[in-house]
């Protein structure tokens, strides 16, 4: 059945329900959006250790160079979502994709922890607006009956740069050096550039109709642009970024305290695998749950992969072994790694389809912040007790999360359920 764009109601709109997912402009952004990940993540798991042992900076320094960079995308997504919802928004994709390249190149030269923080605040600007711009944009590309499953893929990219992301870069440092690591990176960035290129030139005319077709209405009937919360934020997103604000703060655990915890327990030699085994699960059950999500309720998705994250956390506070540490992995591969792809689909699905843009933004700004409060209030808790309470805490994160899902999202009619009425 083809997408009717005059009945659908929440995100339903550019692609033909026929059309094909794999497409030339879907895989470029995904791409794009992979090279951004991947300097992100090799970044948060070395710049610490350029800290230390380059800049001569303690542990605390150390940890400012992640908040400030958190802190500035926090910043600008709400803004970058409000531009992504008007005309142009192909041009802030590049502007802030060549912004990210650029900062790239000025790290080989520092010097100063100090101007070390500057070049992370930017970054992190340009960071938030790249990502916004991308998970808005590849939404055009995902015919309405796919979502699910093409947030799934688009998605992945972020997951395997989580993995190769601080392999590589731990690599790096260890065998090579820090100027050698900062060259990839560069590298990276500028196949990332030319893939956001790609997509500009290919399809400005589709990404870019909506928006400046919503303008001009606004032109024509004389009114005048008002500031207001909502430019920025968009309410309907609302429910379902709070529900991952909680789920990421447990994540954050996951990112941050792994590999000092298998270090606590006597398994270092297993953790540079945990998050391969991570990805591993992600891959293998990425297609199935997308379809999933997009044949039946988001019920059945979210409940049982919320389970699973629960008892992944659980294994990974009570494992003694190497085999269930990298069991955690496994399940927590499977409960968060399949659910995270959901959550950011169902704030699109929630939002106007003049709202993509504010929706993604909005979505982040809550991920993002759920990591930032995530990654200070787990690591005080494992500062003043240990790694093992710490997860058990984040655990109860995971419970709160489920608890406001049931709240506010359980009863809510379904993408599903309003396709057909619109049908």
């Amino acid at each position: 059945m083809t997408t009717n764009q005059n009945n659908s109601k929440e995100g339903e709109y550019i692609l033909d329900s026929k059309q094909s997912l794999w497409t030339r402009n879907f895989f470029s952004i995904c791409f794009s959006s992979f090279f951004i990940f991947i300097t992100f993540y090799a970044m948060t798991a070395t710049l610490p250790t350029f800290v230390t042992d380059e800049l001569g900076g303690n542990q605390q320094q150390a940890g400012w160079v992640l908040t400030f960079y958190v802190i500035a995308a926090v910043i600008m997504r709400p803004f970058a979502g409000r531009l992504m919802d008007g005309p142009g928004r192909m041009k802030l994709l590049l502007i802030a994709t060549a912004l990210f390249m650029v900062c790239s190149f000025f790290y080989p030269m520092i010097a100063g922890f100090g101007i070390l923080l500057v070049l992370r605040f930017i970054h992190g600007l340009s960071f938030g607006a790249a990502t916004t711009a991308n998970g808005t944009i590849v939404v055009e590309y995902i015919p309405a009956n796919r979502r699910g499953e093409g947030m799934g893929y688009y998605t992945l990219a972020m997951n395997l740069a989580m993995v190769l992301g601080p392999f590589m870069g731990l690599l790096l440092i260890q065998n090579a050096s820090f100027d050698l690591f900062f060259y990839v990176l560069m590298v990276l960035c500028v196949l990332g550039m030319i893939l956001a290129v790609v997509v500009s030139r290919s399809r400005r005319d589709r990404a870019d109709a909506k928006p400046a077709q919503a303008a001009n209405e606004v032109k024509a009937a004389g009114q005048k642009p008002r500031f207001s919360w909502r430019s920025y934020i968009e309410p309907k997103a609302i429910p379902i970024s709070f529900v991952a604000m909680f789920l990421s703060m447990a994540y954050a655990s996951i990112l941050s305290f792994v590999p000092s915890f298998a270090k606590e327990i006597g398994l270092e030699s297993y953790s540079s695998y945990y998050f391969i085994v991570y990805a591993v699960m992600i891959v293998a059950v990425r297609p199935f749950t997308g379809k999933i999500f997009d044949r039946l309720h988001r019920n059945y998705i979210v409940y049982p992969t919320l389970l699973l994250y629960v008892i992944g956390l659980i294994v990974l506070a009570t494992a003694h072994s190497g085999f269930m540490f990298l069991l955690s992995a496994a399940i927590i591969g499977l409960g968060f790694g399949s659910l995270s792809p959901c959550l950011q689909t169902i704030a699109i699905q929630m939002a106007p389809r003049e709202k993509v843009g504010l929706a993604t933004g909005t979505y982040f700004i809550f991920f993002d912040g759920g990591v930032g409060i995530g990654s200070a209030v787990l690591g005080s808790i494992a500062a003043a007790t240990n790694n093992r309470v710490m997860y058990l805490c984040s655990m109860v994160s995971v419970l709160l999360g489920a608890i406001v899902y049931f709240w506010l999202m359980h009863r809510r009619p379904s993408h599903q359920a309003e396709a057909a009425d619109a049908a």
